[in-house]
């Protein structure tokens, strides 16, 4: 039963003397979580080495943990609540275009085609599925996995050197701080030809869209007045174009993912180990561990294919919009992601926050913002919500200690993909998006990624303010969406 302590924060006792869940979310959020999304959270929360839970407004029934929530341990690293898209992750690319620049429906088409000729969509496409896509060999694919945005990598690939500032973490190390574990480690994954295939198949998908949630997607900036000297701080244009993506680490990410489920698995099978609440989801490893290790380093090369599959994209997406209008500039305001784990200092100590489905939250004045163009301001926060209704950009307040520096990742599902393609009509998905006056470059917009398959973003947003962990700083409302229609990858 829950304890509500406020008008969007509750907890969720566990009983085993263990500190309860903390919950954020509006009475109307609250009633959206079933049984098993809970259930799933005590399950995380009773696993060994877990300090702390937090489940936020957009939570739903997710691998072992909820998407959606946030657990933190100072001794284990926990695959399932980073997933198997490995730093799944938003960005947004601020330009100088005015609005009603692409007010017309030619110009918007023009703009679709001139990014879908550099940007492919669809699990398991790349760069041989556009003709104007950046080409990855496989030793810059190596470089990339292993370093990340470093200054040489995007060099390479003709990236702004700055965008690496704008990055919640430009690049990932093993845990010995050392890129060249990871290549070591890279090496011996592909010294069987058929492993080197599969890895260099994987670097060709770097600058793509995967499918199911996957976007990018062009915004009109609305500044919210009483936060313009923040937004101005950030880069934000009032009444000018953005882009907004969303994507992680592509198949690159998914394998090695994939493979650490299953190697862990098979140690827990052989040294008889029992899953926590019998869930193998729920898989783990002592970050101390030789497995804890090798899994960190894993889960750090995805992050590096993720990062700079962000800033190709980006970068992809100016050159389409210069093709169209010659001269336009544009930045990247911040990407940030959502799924992974990294140390932070948590209660008084320096832990592992596993972030499935929730994104970073650090106010102004933080330690680990000390140094960086957001330590007077905080970092922003990339909110998605939906074509129709718009998305946000936030800025977290002091209160967000309440939720490990944490907040929702976007609206969360409201339909499982299932239930959205049985309910939902396809008409009335494209007549609502027409009314808002959003065109997409699908011939028919996803029913299982319909506005209504997502919960309510102004309630989830309410559940953000009125816990007091963040504040809006812009609105961002569409105007056309770059999606695939095939199977989901997300």
């Amino acid at each position: 039963m829950m304890t509500v302590t406020g008008d969007a924060l509750a907890t969720l006792p566990v009983g085993d003397d263990l500190s309860p869940i903390t919950v954020i979310g509006t009475e109307p959020i609250r009633q959206s979580f079933g049984g098993e999304t809970l259930a799933q959270a005590i399950n995380s929360r009773r696993a060994p080495g877990v300090s702390r839970v937090v489940l936020n407004p957009d939570a739903h029934v997710g691998y072992g943990a909820p998407v959606g929530c946030v657990m933190v341990s100072p001794t284990h690293i926990y695959p399932g609540p980073v997933g198997v898209d490995i730093k799944c992750s938003m960005s947004l690319l601020q330009m100088d275009l005015p609005a009603d620049a692409i007010d017309s429906l030619p110009v918007r088409k023009k703009l679709i085609r001139a990014i879908c000729k550099r940007v492919p969509t669809g699990a398991g496409r790349g760069q041989r599925h556009a003709p104007k896509s950046r080409r990855v060999d496989g030793k810059l694919g190596f470089q990339i996995a292993t370093e990340g945005a470093s200054k040489q990598v995007l060099k390479k690939l003709g990236i702004s050197k700055s965008w690496a500032d704008a990055c919640e973490d430009a690049s990932h190390t093993a845990p010995d701080g050392s890129s060249d574990t990871l290549a070591a480690r890279l090496e011996w994954m592909g010294r069987t030809r058929d492993k080197l295939d599969r890895i260099e198949s994987k670097y060709r998908q770097l600058g793509s869209y995967g499918g199911g949630n996957h976007f990018g997607e062009a915004e009109v900036v609305q500044l919210v007045d009483s936060q313009r000297a923040i937004a101005d701080a950030f880069g934000l244009k009032d009444g000018c174009v953005a882009f907004l993506s969303h994507c992680g680490s592509r198949g690159f990410g998914h394998d090695l993912a994939v493979a650490q489920f299953r190697a862990l698995k098979t140690v827990f099978q052989k040294q008889g180990l029992a899953f926590p609440a019998g869930d193998p989801q729920l898989v783990y490893a002592p970050v101390d561990s030789p497995e804890g290790r090798d899994y960190l380093c894993d889960m750090a090369m995805g992050a590096n294919f993720a990062t700079v599959n962000h800033l190709l994209i980006n970068d992809l997406v100016l050159e389409a919009f210069r093709e169209v209008f010659p001269g336009v500039r544009g930045d990247l305001i911040y990407f940030i992601s959502h799924n992974i784990a990294r140390q932070e200092p948590i209660d008084g100590q320096v832990q592992w926050v596993h972030r499935k489905g929730a994104t970073r939250a650090l106010p102004a004045g933080h330690s680990q913002l000390v140094g960086t163009r957001f330590e007077s301001t905080g970092h922003p926060i990339l909110l998605p919500g939906n074509p129709r209704d718009g998305s946000s950009v936030m800025v977290a307040n002091a209160g967000a200690a309440a939720a490990a520096f944490s907040v929702n990742h976007g609206a969360g599902r409201r339909l499982s993909r299932t239930k959205a393609k049985k309910q939902l009509l396809q008409h009335e998905i494209d007549q609502g998006l027409a009314e808002h006056d959003v065109i997409s470059n699908c011939s028919a917009y996803p029913r299982d990624e319909a506005p209504d398959a997502y919960k309510d973003f102004q309630e989830v947003l309410r559940s953000v303010r009125q816990a007091g962990l963040a504040e809006e700083v812009a609105r961002l409302k569409a105007k056309f969406v770059i999606k695939d229609g095939a199977a989901a990858d997300d």
